[in-house]
């Protein structure tokens, strides 16, 4: 007779090992909150959070690393629709600043930190005159070789994989005769 309970004891427990695992896997749901991006010296933001009471969104303030209250920061009214709501503040310095967006019901949508960079001047030189494409192109298929090899490198490659073949089916062919006394 067989004895199961060893198996059903050491399956509860892989499956009681596995449940924190998979209960970890689950993605959490996330909480309103804002999205904030630089382009250049523009700053904008965008929310999902707020609803529209007597025809305003809320707004959104953008202070500097010296500014305490969103009181202090420069202040844009969030324009959109009631699946997204933005707002954007245009010549921004570089430096480092927070983004704070408060719906006109007074709750805060969130809180962001951002870094404005300065732009990168293009170069004159890139501007005055486009770049030369390849002559030949990617060369794809060739195998990544570029070279174009002479008549005795080829000679001598097909030489190489010639003898390799006769060896091989002469090993092979040996190798199928029963061994003699």
């Amino acid at each position: 007779m067989r004895n199961s309970s060893p198996v059903l004891r050491s399956g509860l427990t892989v499956a009681v090992a596995a449940l924190p695992l998979a209960l970890a896997a689950v993605p959490a749901v996330a909480g309103p909150g804002i999205s904030v991006s630089t382009t250049g010296s523009t700053v904008s933001v965008t929310t999902s959070s707020c609803t529209q009471i007597n025809g305003s969104w809320g707004t959104a303030s953008l202070l500097t690393s010296s500014q305490g209250s969103f009181a202090q920061g420069r202040q844009v009214t969030l324009s959109g629709t009631s699946t997204s709501q933005s707002a954007a503040w245009s010549s921004v310095s570089p430096g480092t600043y927070t983004v704070i967006v408060v719906c006109s019901d007074g709750t805060t949508a969130g809180t962001q930190s951002v870094v404005v960079s300065t732009a990168p001047s293009p170069s004159p030189s890139r501007s005055a005159s486009p770049s030369a494409s390849p002559s030949r192109g990617v060369m794809g298929g060739v195998g990544g070789s570029a070279t174009d090899y002479g008549t005795v490198t080829l000679v001598a490659g097909g030489t190489l994989v010639g003898a390799g073949l006769l060896g091989t089916a002469w090993y092979l062919r040996r190798r199928n005769k029963p061994y003699r006394l």
